[in-house]
């Protein structure tokens, strides 16, 4: 999509704090509440908290880099950026599979709101016993998703417009939500009953953090920096979004929460004894018909269909400049990067993510809680590259404008980084293995590639991406024997295994931090923030520093960028 300087005028501030917004506002408000007090209690109001509290770190990180390079889907390009072409595709890989995931999960809870209805056909779509989706549910789900991913087929400007009238409407539902939840009977004893605030310990808010839908909640913040390279001045408009969406985001969650736990029966909470027996389909809608708020819940299932119809406008989109993003550096098909001439969209990066969510439906996708669990655990992976971006490029781009810095750098990125190992780890094995083996599997195809075109000296591309590779074997390995709190085996017994966890990540991040260097240093990193293929061939791998990207072992001129006049940093044009 064409983002240049020129084309950069259709998103302004206030529509990128409502792509925040539309996207923190999804279907993890529909299902959250319910899963994180299933989990931890009253204590999950705590998980929030933590939830807001770490992706607030990521998201700063991820504001100095965007601002300072603001591309539409950078986060699919920092990591090439700061560690050449190998580690940028498997940082790429991991953005672009986390984010395409959160198309079809949309439409997986659209349509378990849909099982609330009183009609017949309606109660069939999801099976009582299991809780996941039958054939006709799922039938419905695949539907939905390929109608949400329609509303960006033909333009950018139309994905700003729809998504501030369907987040301006949709917020009004969780707060009339609350307010009729508290006004028809609030149980303070609920807080204190069945085991105390914290009923099942503390792992088990930990645990709630990645698995039931909080990190998921909060994972709109990457609408702004993705889409935010589009915005009429990135370096105001994408730190301001990210705080302004963020801290709505967190009021709103906590207010949902303290709804949910004050408003459940408390004979109900006795019969099911405790927490643990509180287990709703649809949370919010199956706990106003408890409530006899026949209202509320013809409010909730029209929710259910404008909260998820909001936030994959922006999936869908960023989606789409992930794969330009791996087609522009060569690791995808160059044709994927096609635009189209009049409506300025990729559609065939849009068609590529439309297939993959329909895989992804038809698999995994039985449930929002099954599929949540495991995306959670995949976003906290793409969020890597951010704090270790921000240590490369302190030291080899000292002079980068950059609007927004973070302050105390050198302790906040590498306690980010420390922070997203726990998350990951919180995720709990075997979740952990499965996206930590996920992302390593790009590895063998990044080699492909570079042979593919004549890239020579692979142990020398392959250097700096080691670091990545080597965090998640470690990770996994710490994960299957750790405490059982968090899917472990007890090896490591508990409270030792998240110190290890912090510990090795720090140093994981400077290892991450010298191998940019190095990178830098070798000539393997791009000489701008992004790379064109000016002969056709579908690569842009890097040759020396400055001289442009090496196509099938021939060197190109150094890839072209525009200046923005907002702010005289420089942009690309994707």
């Amino acid at each position: 999509m064409d983002m240049s300087a020129g084309n950069r005028k259709g998103i302004g501030l206030f529509a990128l704090i409502m792509i925040g917004i539309g996207s923190i506002f999804g279907s993890g408000w529909l299902f959250g509440a319910g899963a994180a007090a299933q989990v931890a209690g009253p204590a999950a109001l705590v998980a929030w908290v933590i939830g807001a509290v770490f992706i607030g770190m990521i998201a700063m990180c991820y504001a100095e880099v965007g601002s300072a390079y603001p591309i539409p889907g950078g986060m699919a390009r920092y990591g090439h950026l700061s560690h050449g072409p190998v580690l940028g595709f498997l940082t790429g890989w991991a953005v672009w599979i986390a984010t395409a995931s959160l198309i079809p999960i949309e439409s997986i809870a659209a349509t378990q709101y849909m099982s609330s209805w009183s009609y017949a056909w309606a109660r069939g779509l999801v099976d009582p016993g299991s809780g996941h989706l039958t054939a006709t549910g799922m039938g419905v789900a695949l539907l939905l998703t390929f109608a949400l991913w329609l509303t960006c087929y033909w333009s950018v400007q139309l994905l700003a417009r729809a998504n501030t009238v369907l987040t301006l409407v949709k917020f009004a539902i969780p707060v009339l939500a609350v307010a009729a939840l508290i006004a028809s009977g609030f149980h303070t004893s609920n807080f204190t009953a069945h085991g105390g605030f914290t009923p099942y310990g503390w792992p088990a808010v930990l645990t709630a953090v990645t698995t039931c839908g909080v990190v998921f909640a909060f994972n709109g913040f990457q609408a702004v920096i993705n889409l935010g390279g589009a915005a009429k001045n990135p370096g105001r408009a994408i730190p301001v979004a990210l705080v302004g969406a963020l801290s709505l985001g967190l009021v709103i969650y906590l207010a949902l929460q303290t709804a949910f736990l004050g408003a459940v029966p408390p004979e109900q909470l006795a019969q099911g004894g405790g927490w643990h027996g509180v287990d709703f389909s649809s949370p919010f809608a199956d706990l106003a018909k408890v409530l006899m708020l026949h209202w509320v819940v013809t409010l909730l299932q029209f929710g259910a269909f404008i909260s998820p119809a909001g936030s994959n406008i922006a999936n869908v989109a960023s989606a789409a400049y992930m794969v330009q993003n791996l087609a522009e550096t060569g690791f995808f098909p160059r044709k994927l990067a096609t635009v189209h001439p009049r409506y300025g969209t990729a559609r065939p990066a849009m068609w590529l993510n439309l297939g993959f969510s329909v895989l992804l439906l038809v698999t995994v996708g039985h449930s929002w809680h099954a599929l949540a669990s495991v995306i959670s655990a995949a976003m906290v992976i793409s969020y890597l590259i951010g704090p270790i971006a921000v240590g490369v490029f302190r030291r080899t781009r000292p002079d980068l404008p950059r609007p927004f810095r973070l302050p105390a750098a050198g302790v906040l990125a590498p306690l980010t980084f420390a922070f997203a190992a726990c998350a990951l780890y919180w995720s709990k094995w075997p979740d952990t293995g499965k996206v930590a083996l996920l992302t390593v599997v790009a590895a063998p195809v990044a080699a492909v590639v570079l042979r593919r075109h004549g890239v020579t000296g692979l142990r020398r591309q392959f250097a700096p991406a080691w670091w990545l590779v080597g965090f998640l074997a470690w990770m996994s390995v710490l994960s299957a024997l750790g405490s059982p709190d968090f899917g472990g085996h007890g090896v490591i017994p508990g409270g030792l295994d998240i110190a290890l966890v912090a510990l090795s990540a720090v140093a994981f991040y400077f290892w991450a931090v010298r191998a940019g260097v190095h990178a830098h240093r070798a000539g393997l990193t791009a000489s701008g923030p992004a790379l064109d293929d000016p002969a056709g061939s579908g690569a842009a791998l890097d040759g020396p520093a400055g001289s442009g990207p090496v196509l099938d072992g021939r060197t190109a001129s150094p890839a072209s960028s525009v200046v923005a006049p907002e702010d005289n940093r420089p942009t690309a044009s994707v």
